[in-house]
């Protein structure tokens, strides 16, 4: 339900986007609409946690509005990614190894662009807030449930999917190509702490009791069709 929400508030972002600028007389405002899609590298910054960075994917659409007398155009977007992270644990409590338990978070995310010109709109640096929905963490594979979290002395490997589901971000990037299709980087970050519904849950925190705290960052590749 809390996805289907997001999306009626991008669909409606966009049409006022596209009417207001729109019917703008004085100047020959281009409005777009865009597909795209490519992979992710997600990692959660952490001292609480030993995490390995993975690689997801992401799709997304945007409507953005050309304004050819100034040095920037702007965007709406909605973007949705599969992401996976690996946390360090281990089998027992008493063991020394240590292996990465894969997670899985499903993110999306709206956002509301600028797109500085380096070479008119060919050449653009990426810049503005995200508001993102993103799931709990899934464990891939059920096996490493009752793993002992590394750092922790009882935290099971289980008890780390009640995060925080909804999150600020901020993104920086550039896109780069000619006519209706471009090369998008994007850099994402974390600015509230994803992991703080944790430290409510009422987990067993022995060995280790600091607050729980973690950012989540994520870059993104993707290729864009435009219209």
């Amino acid at each position: 339900m809390q996805k289907r929400q997001l999306i009626v508030l991008v669909v409606i972002c966009i049409g006022f986007v596209t009417i207001s600028f729109g019917q703008h007389k004085t100047y020959q405002i281009k409005n777009g609409f865009g597909i795209y899609g490519g992979i992710t590298q997600y990692d959660i910054l952490t001292d609480n946690l030993t995490t390995k960075k993975d690689n997801g994917w992401q799709a997304g659409a945007s409507a953005t509005v050309d304004i050819p007398h100034k040095w920037y155009n702007v965007s709406y977007l909605i973007q949705l990614s599969e992401n996976h992270v690996g946390i360090a644990a281990r089998p027992l409590s008493t063991s020394l190894g240590e292996e990465f338990v894969d997670y899985k978070i499903f993110t999306a995310q709206i956002a509301l662009l600028m797109h500085v010109k380096l070479i008119s709109s060919f050449l653009t640096i990426d810049v503005g807030p995200m508001i993102q929905y993103n799931g709990d963490m899934e464990m891939d594979d059920k096996k490493y449930e009752n793993y002992i979290v590394n750092s922790y002395d009882n935290l099971l490997a289980k008890d780390l999917k009640d995060i925080t589901n909804f999150n600020i971000d901020g993104a920086i990037g550039t896109s780069a190509g000619f006519g209706f299709f471009k090369l998008k980087a994007q850099y994402i970050y974390g600015f509230t702490n994803m992991l703080n519904k944790l430290n409510d849950s009422n987990l067993d925190l022995t060995g280790n009791d600091k607050k729980i705290k973690g950012n989540q960052s994520m870059l993104a590749f993707t290729a864009m069709i435009t219209f």
